[in-house]
């Protein structure tokens, strides 16, 4: 558990706050967190899109596809046209997700 040894209070101008508060929502974090973090000198980063959590998942399950397409010619050791369309498909179909969310 965290001991807090020190307090400090700190007075902002309403621009100050104002920003303050812009920084804790793009972060995603509380505000007292955020200060902390600042004061560290922690490079703080923009928090992900809600939909990056989604398309992780829709790269995993296209990803299982592809490494069992190759699996699949590996063992057989030919592989059929509407195999490599499928995985072709599946491929593009992960840029598009990136493109949307970026």
């Amino acid at each position: 558990m965290r001991q807090n040894v020190k307090r400090l209070t700190l007075r902002l101008t309403a621009p100050e706050y104002s920003h303050l508060q812009r920084l804790a929502q793009v972060s995603g974090m509380k505000m007292e967190p955020l200060i902390r973090q600042l004061i560290l000198g922690v490079e703080l980063r923009p928090r992900p899109p809600d939909e990056y959590a989604a398309l992780l998942r829709e790269l995993s399950a296209i990803g299982n596809n592809v490494n069992q397409i190759a699996y699949w010619a590996n063992s057989c050791r030919s592989i059929s046209e509407r195999d490599i369309q499928e995985a072709a498909a599946l491929v593009k179909q992960a840029w598009r997700l990136i493109k949307e969310v970026l």
